[in-house]
């Protein structure tokens, strides 16, 4: 086995976006351009010469060859120990975990979270820094900057290593050291969760549930868990098994994409509960029979009964949520006096208020929440919290939401994506709307004062770094707010997307359909931003 070095040439399109570098999976193919971006991580991360290194991924097409190349890379680059999840399997909750848990030099995440898989379709890939979560723009930024430069990069000649038998395997000076991918997550759950009080729920013949693991990398992790470890009945967890193509389908848990599992909560011998997870495991979806709980909605639940759930018995200190999430967090935190934090997008921002102790739990609208036991959203995690709550509160779903609503007042919700369209288009759009930011505080539109506009800027309150042009938000007298935001997550064009919201503090008024509550909000949206005259596009790809 030796060490070589070979020749290349920078690309100019590695700059990561909120989640690390996505591609699709023919770019990561293209010679060296993998090599490149992973060369960037050893030569900036100097930690990992002599340390430790966590590998995996969600399994999607290409993460096998990826994770051999790597493997021989980390050998070249002076990595002492690879922690590798076994068949190259690690979801994105139990990397954070794993590199927190061995005091680890970081982790290479390979994932494209909840877009598509497949050889024409998508792959990304993301450095993970000590403390368990995404890299910070310092970091990122410096790895980008290397990439511009870059002209070799250091391999090792070997043929390809067995990736799916535990055990350890000498590679080179390296220690490659395939682990249980589920054990160390499945451990910490077990701290966190009143297990004996969720297994009674199941054992009690009155309780049923689905979760989907839409043939991602969650499905090993619930299987052993909800049908394992909490005695849930066999074919609970359904889609279990991770597929290099996700069986076809987007494997993103929202009311579009998993609409076999939203077919089960309704109509006769519906499931009480049921629940989704993603390519990577990091997002959620919670459903009720014939109820669906948005994540805004199940960050603020959490916050409010959090005092109920083994690990949270002592109280929390504060939660955070990302800008364009609805505030109904806010409301809980203000009545409860907890710190509350509004944050760009983008879980890394999280991590700085994570381990700053000034929070212990937060989330995303984009079907994300967590908490302080690792640093990065929790699919899986979340799930058991729900499953925690009810088997305490012995209520339905729909029971825990609507009571809240009761006590904090609703925050009705919605978001608009505009995908795939092109980014100048996108780019003048959010340009023409910055320029009307001054003139709109004091009008009147379709009945709505505006209160303010503005392009939020975000100041974080550990490290004072800045963060600015994160999103143009538009709010209303009465609470309700307009947001436009382009995603960095997508992997063709440009995704614009456009969230709303609407504040009812009256109980009996509380039930009504959001698409009602939203009628006049997405025709200012509309008229605002010209969306179709400026992007083409008659209606959104999704609307959830």
């Amino acid at each position: 086995m030796n060490i070589v070095t070979i020749n290349t040439q920078p690309y100019d399109d590695q700059r990561p976006g909120t989640s690390g570098l996505r591609k699709k999976v023919k770019v990561f193919q293209t010679p060296h351009y993998l090599e490149n971006f992973v060369q960037a991580i050893f030569d900036t991360q100097t930690d990992l010469r002599g340390g430790i290194l966590v590998l995996g991924g969600d399994g999607r097409y290409y993460n096998r060859e990826a994770i051999q190349i790597i493997l021989r890379m980390a050998s070249a680059n002076g990595v002492k120990q690879v922690l590798l999840g076994r068949g190259g399997l690690l979801s994105t909750p139990a990397a954070s975990c794993i590199i927190r848990k061995y005091d680890t030099a970081g982790g290479i995440i390979l994932s494209a979270s909840h877009n598509p898989g497949g050889p024409d379709e998508d792959f990304g890939i993301k450095f993970n820094t000590p403390h368990g979560g995404p890299a910070p723009e310092t970091v990122t930024e410096a790895i980008f900057h290397r990439t511009t430069e870059i002209d070799e990069y250091r391999i090792l000649q070997t043929p390809p290593i067995d990736l799916d038998n535990p055990g350890k395997i000498s590679l080179g000076d390296t220690q490659i050291n395939i682990i249980d991918p589920v054990d160390d997550y499945a451990d910490l759950m077990m701290e966190l969760f009143d297990f004996d009080r969720i297994r009674k729920l199941f054992d009690s013949g009155m309780f049923s549930m689905r979760f989907d693991a839409m043939h991602a990398v969650t499905g090993p992790y619930a299987t052993e868990i909800l049908e394992g470890r909490l005695g849930a009945e066999p074919g609970t967890v359904i889609n279990g098994i991770p597929k290099i193509d996700f069986g076809g389908g987007h494997p993103d848990p929202n009311l579009v994409h998993a609409h076999q599992l939203v077919e089960l909560t309704r109509g006769t011998g519906a499931v009480n509960f049921a629940a989704a997870s993603d390519g990577d495991g990091d997002r959620n979806m919670i459903l009720g029979r014939n109820f669906f709980v948005t994540p805004s909605d199940s960050l603020a639940v959490m916050a409010a009964n959090a005092h109920l759930i083994k690990g949270y018995s002592g109280g929390i200190s504060g939660v955070a949520r990302s800008m364009p999430t609805s505030q109904a967090a806010d409301r809980v935190a203000d009545k409860l006096g907890l710190l509350c934090f509004e944050t760009p997008t983008g879980w890394k921002f999280f991590g700085n208020l994570l381990d700053g102790r000034k929070i212990t739990l937060c989330g995303e609208e984009s079907f994300g929440t967590g908490s302080d036991h690792i640093r990065e959203k929790d699919g899986l995690w979340s799930v058991l919290f729900w499953l925690n709550l009810l088997a305490v509160k012995q209520q339905s779903v729909e029971k825990i939401v609507t009571d809240h609503w009761k006590a904090f007042g609703r925050n009705y919700y919605t978001r608009y994506d505009y995908e795939a369209i092109d980014k100048a288009d996108a780019e003048n759009l959010m340009d023409a709307l910055r320029e009307k930011l001054p003139t709109l505080p004091g009008q009147t539109l379709s009945g709505y004062r505006v209160e303010y506009a503005d392009d939020f800027a975000y100041t974080d309150p550990v490290d004072g770094s800045i963060s600015e042009r994160q999103g143009i938000r538009v709010g209303f007298s009465d609470g309700s707010r307009i947001v436009f935001r382009l995603s960095g997550t997508g992997t063709e064009g440009a995704t614009l997307r456009v969230y709303l919201e609407a504040y009812e503090t009256d109980p009996s008024k509380q039930t009504q359909s959001t698409e009602s509550v939203m009628t006049r909000l997405v025709d200012i949206a509309l008229a605002l931003a010209e969306i179709e005259h400026r992007t083409g596009r008659t209606k959104p790809s999704v609307i959830t």
